[in-house]
């Protein structure tokens, strides 16, 4: 296995045993059982990706599979290990949700605005998306309480809260979606961030698009502006 290095805050959850915890210097990251099937092709444990939030961590690896760390209640333990889908192409982890990119190009989520029946309970919201032709994603972010799609149409969508404007429509209609909305085509890519209730789009043309939150100028207008700006 590719060698994974850790630092920072070490609380929620608590990744590294027997480490306080703040981490000033990168220390070795070492998973459980690390030598467990010691006959593995060698290729199919090197990490692909690293997604980390307040709550979770998921390592993605280039066999398409993932482990994922959640944060128990009692911040003194030790993170739940859990493996969750394989054939994944890409994890997201915001604040409170987390999102699953597979090969086929299905979208799998959970969380607080995702799905508040069952917060452990990964539901397919690509599916949920109204025009069965724009269903094949690919492309996913996570804002601190919102995910957001890309179809291979080119086509950006928003899922979750909008109490901030970060999907692009007016808050004080809607404040959250149950399903994706579209927000803007012709979308060659998008930026956000786990914390954040902005997002950022670039259009085909290389015009780059935000809406959210601007209370510190995250979208470029200075705090003179409004502190919410939806994409018109």
């Amino acid at each position: 296995m590719n060698d994974c290095l850790f630092f920072g805050y070490n609380q929620s959850p608590k990744l590294i045993e027997n480490e306080p915890e703040k981490i000033t210097k990168p220390i070795p990251f070492k998973f459980e059982n690390e030598n467990e099937n010691e006959n593995e092709n060698e290729n199919e444990k090197q990490i692909k990706q690293i997604s980390s939030g307040f709550f979770a961590t998921i390592f993605l690896f280039k066999n398409g599979k993932a482990i994922e760390y959640l944060n128990k209640n009692d911040l003194k333990q030790n993170p739940s290990k859990i493996q969750i889908e394989e054939n994944i192409q890409k994890v997201t982890v915001g604040s409170r949700n987390e999102a699953i990119l597979t090969k086929e190009g299905n979208v799998f989520a959970k969380g607080e605005d995702i799905n508040p029946k069952n917060l452990k309970e990964f539901i397919n919201i690509s599916s949920l998306i109204e025009d069965k032709n724009d269903r094949i994603i690919q492309d996913i972010v996570s804002g601190e309480n919102s995910i957001y799609l890309l179809t291979s149409n080119q086509n950006a969508y928003g899922f979750g809260s909008n109490e901030y404007v970060q999907l692009g429509f007016d808050s004080e209609t809607l404040k959250k979606t149950e399903k994706p909305i579209l927000m803007m085509k012709s979308v060659s890519k998008m930026f956000s961030g786990i914390a954040s209730h902005h997002v950022f789009l670039l259009n085909s043309n290389q015009e780059l698009f935000g809406c959210g939150y601007n209370q510190y100028s995250q979208l470029g207008l200075g705090k003179s502006k409004k502190k919410k700006e939806s994409i018109n």
